[in-house]
């Protein structure tokens, strides 16, 4: 009998992996070049990159932008060379996670994304989950991916998150009581707003 949860694997994951590792990131947090001003990036909420009001349509272009990509203290996001550093304005999230792998069950849960430029990123204490509340009044997840960078999940992803913590126990020692949540690289993530 097959895994129910074979559906629910990441595509090619042991490759995005490697692949992940070999070109790592770029060390934008170390970068401090010329703030050079508005060039007309911006980054919609369903995730479509635009320069000057156009599409970007290359997926190498915007995975090459979104390496680059850093949001400061002062809560702007900048597209980041060793030479200049440009605003991109953000609807939401940088990044949107498409796909999800959860691995195991309880505290020893995995749970793994892919976001829409390929970044693998496995939710824990480097990659926290946080959720705000919608303005129609539903719940938004994000994952940390790296610096200051978010993913928000998408809509079908928040559903299949939801059910993982419908299905899972609270932690009764943590004072987490019967909020649900889940549980992923030892950490429990209760969901709530706030």
């Amino acid at each position: 009998m097959a895994d129910a949860r074979d559906d629910t694997r990441i595509q090619g994951l042991e490759e995005l992996i490697a692949t992940q590792a070999r070109s790592g990131t770029a060390p934008v947090e170390k970068w401090d070049p010329p703030y050079r001003g508005d060039i007309g990036l911006a980054i919609k909420a369903d995730g479509t990159w635009l320069y000057q009001g156009t599409a970007i349509v290359r997926p190498a272009l915007v995975k090459l932008f979104a390496r680059v990509l850093r949001r400061d203290a002062d809560g702007r996001t900048y597209l980041v060379t060793p030479a200049e550093k440009v605003d991109v304005v953000v609807d939401d999230a940088p990044f949107l996670a498409v796909e999800m792998e959860v691995r195991g069950e309880g505290p020893d849960q995995e749970i793994v994304f892919r976001t829409n430029v390929d970044d693998i990123v496995l939710c824990g204490p480097e990659h926290p989950l946080r959720f705000e509340q919608a303005a129609d009044g539903g719940l938004k997840p994000y994952v940390r991916v790296r610096g200051r960078l978010d993913a928000l999940l998408t809509r079908a992803l928040t559903y299949d998150l939801v059910e993982c913590a419908l299905a899972c126990d609270a932690p009764q020692d943590k004072g987490a009581g019967d909020q649900p949540g889940v549980w992923s690289g030892g950490v429990f993530f209760p969901v709530r707003v706030g």
